[in-house]
């Protein structure tokens, strides 16, 4: 296998909290790390760490963890090499291998086919400018788009041509194998060769959170054309359309910042919602919308205060439209957010609207957002006549289903005496149609788990205490860790600071630390093993490297411990702080250090006969005197 020979010149070059801040938005917990919404398990709360300067990232619940290029591994589904190449086409980074230049032959292509992508689109986006590109720049205008915008999103146009598209990207030393893997070409039973899929069309490039193009939409313009009104990019080995969200590369920074989703129907749709102000407007890419979906919307929600963030879903009024909003409402309780629903005057999408009434009227179609369970429930008693008692009780009944499956028995309530308003019933006539109704759906759980249906849900998940570690922490060898014993606890404190925090003491001091060492015969033994790492690389400075190699030294039972000091979040919020902290710390083993000689020694004078010993015991005495005068020294200090 060809590996690069300079992945860790590369390594160097990655700024680790913007790799993985492309993928989940992150919120800096202290001076030295950020936490976020694990992407690897269904994560309500933010378990993991990111912590910068250890190069190390670390989820407390599930247990993932791992470097930069650990995350991208796990994250893209990808090998390490492919990591590797993946990487450094982000960062315009060349990789050696060892047997030359060039990626490894095992690899998968898909760094190259993010190229071929980033090529198609700069190709399509200079197509748009040429005369055989009238219909799609009209197609524009009409829709309300001017130049501005089009290049805004990047919109491009793809020949009518059967091979214009090929012939650019194999002059540019692409091959027919990996165009067949972009999904760009289609190949031809006739001949054995390739063509052009996308052919007169109006081009849309998808990108990922990164910025990254991993796809097109492609609208129809020309009545020769046969095919249907859109194309999307069918999966490949970087586009996979139920994890893909249009115009997400934009929106992520609003969405973090202001706490909201839009979740519109189409292209169109956000390109108008963003220039027209509303910058967390999103779309799926010809897809329903998945589970995969919600997960990458909390990921970029998370950070905020309970209960404020907001996902608001705008539907057409058409068949699919009202079937989209079914499936909003039967994912709403998946969302770590309030969801709404908001619908344009006269049925008009956000597209049509700004074209009609300007960006104010979109502006204005979000803030008129209705929550979704009430859309929901007009949805069901709409349908019926309520000028009548039997119309009335039909529609309560059947409205008390989308109430039942409200989990918050506050908010329930409150629903329930909107319904009885809207249908003119008694509220606890409400009540009881509602209680039938969440009777009924335990009744139909309850037995289809008789009949296997139901599986036993998430794998269990270790148990975190206040601090968010696990513990108590059991190593084969070793008596567990329990940090809540606050001996045990100061001393992780002292191992944290002494890893994370080299700046705050000089190599005199620490060597007085790990002179004493610990009380708990784990953090011995990690104390120790940076005894051996200092010994062998002084002043190097404690980066990813230093931490490898700390891990070789220690025992197998002994690496997680070690990563959990390495990437525990410190009480601090700026560097100030950090430093304050850590020589705080330092300062307090120091100490204690100091205290157990003054212990020691005075055991020792006890034990010393000033008659028959009087060299020993003036030593002892006058070291005595010494230790105290450290002590005076590091309280002033402190």
């Amino acid at each position: 296998m060809a590996i690069a020979k300079n992945k860790e010149a590369l390594r160097d070059r990655l700024d680790l909290v913007d790799i993985v801040g492309g993928y989940v938005q992150l919120k800096r917990a202290s001076a030295n790390s950020y936490k976020g919404l694990c992407p690897f398990h269904p994560d309500k709360n933010p378990s993991m760490t990111v912590t910068p300067h250890m190069g190390l990232w670390t989820c407390w619940s599930c247990g993932a963890k791992g470097d930069v290029f650990g995350f991208v591994m796990q994250i893209e589904n990808i090998d390490f090499p492919a990591a590797l190449e993946l990487l450094a086409a982000k960062t315009g980074f060349q990789l050696e291998y060892e047997e030359g230049r060039g990626p490894a032959k095992e690899n998968n292509n898909r760094p190259r086919i993010l190229a071929i992508n980033q090529a198609a689109a700069e190709f399509f986006q200079a197509q748009l400018a040429t005369d055989a590109a009238a219909p799609a720049r009209d197609n524009l205008q009409q829709r309300g788009f001017d130049r501005d915008a089009a290049a805004k999103f990047g919109c491009g146009f793809s020949p009518d041509s059967f091979n214009a598209l090929t012939n650019h990207l194999k002059a540019m030393g692409f091959t027919d194998q990996e165009l067949l893997d972009s999904t760009l070409v289609r190949k031809s039973e006739k001949t054995g060769g390739v063509y052009d899929f996308y052919r007169g069309r109006l081009m849309w490039p998808i990108r990922d959170q990164g910025g990254a193009v991993i796809g097109f939409g492609a609208r129809k313009l020309l009545e020769t054309d046969q095919g249907p009104k859109y194309y999307n990019s069918s999966d490949s080995p970087v586009y996979h359309k139920n994890k893909v969200l249009y115009g997400i590369d934009l929106a992520k920074a609003p969405i973090g910042k202001k706490k909201q989703v839009v979740v519109v129907e189409g292209y169109t749709d956000v390109m108008a919602c963003h220039l027209a102000g509303v910058d967390t407007a999103i779309a799926t890419c010809g897809t329903a919308f998945t589970e995969e979906h919600v997960n990458i919307i909390n990921r970029l929600l998370s950070g905020g205060t309970e209960g404020t963030a907001e996902v608001i879903f705008c539907f057409d009024p058409d068949e699919a439209g009202q079937k989209a909003a079914m499936r909003a409402w039967e994912q709403s309780g998946m969302f770590k957010a309030q969801t709404f629903v908001a619908i344009g005057p006269d049925g008009l999408d956000p597209c049509d609207l700004r074209s009609k009434r300007g960006d104010e009227a979109v502006a204005a179609m979000i803030a008129s957002r209705k929550p979704i369970y009430e859309f929901m429930v007009h949805q069901y008693i709409d349908k019926f006549d309520l000028g009548n008692v039997a119309g009335r009780v039909s529609a309560a009944k059947a409205a008390a289903p989308v109430l039942a499956a409200i989990r918050d028995v506050t908010s329930r309530s409150a629903y329930e005496r909107e319904l009885s308003s809207w249908v003119s019933l008694d509220p606890q006539e409400i009540h009881a149609f509602v209680e039938d109704a969440i009777r009924s759906k335990a009744k139909a759980g309850v037995a289809a788990m008789n009949r296997g249906n139901i599986g036993t849900g998430s794998e269990p998940q270790p148990q975190v205490n206040e601090s968010g570690i696990g513990s108590p922490e059991s190593a084969r060898g070793y008596p567990p860790i329990n940090l809540n014993d606050p001996m045990t606890r100061v001393e992780r404190q002292v191992l944290e600071v002494i890893v994370q925090v080299p700046e705050c003491y000089s190599a005199g001091a620490l060597a007085r630390i790990l002179a004493i060492g610990f009380a708990h015969p784990a953090h011995n033994a990690i104390g120790a093993a940076i005894a051996r790492v200092e010994s062998e690389r002084p002043d190097a400075g404690h980066d990813h490297a230093w931490f490898e190699r700390l891990r070789e030294l220690l025992p197998t039972e002994l690496q997680d411990a070690a990563a959990q000091i390495a990437v525990a979040a410190l009480p601090a919020g700026n560097d100030e702080e950090l430093e304050r902290y850590g020589k705080g710390v330092i300062v307090g083993a120091l100490d204690r250090s100091l205290n157990v000689e003054k212990q020691e020694l005075l055991a020792e004078l006890r034990r010393t006969d000033a008659a028959s010993q009087g060299e020993r015991f003036a030593e002892i005495n006058q070291r005595l005197v010494a230790i105290e005068a450290d002590r005076r020294t590091l309280r002033e200090q402190g």
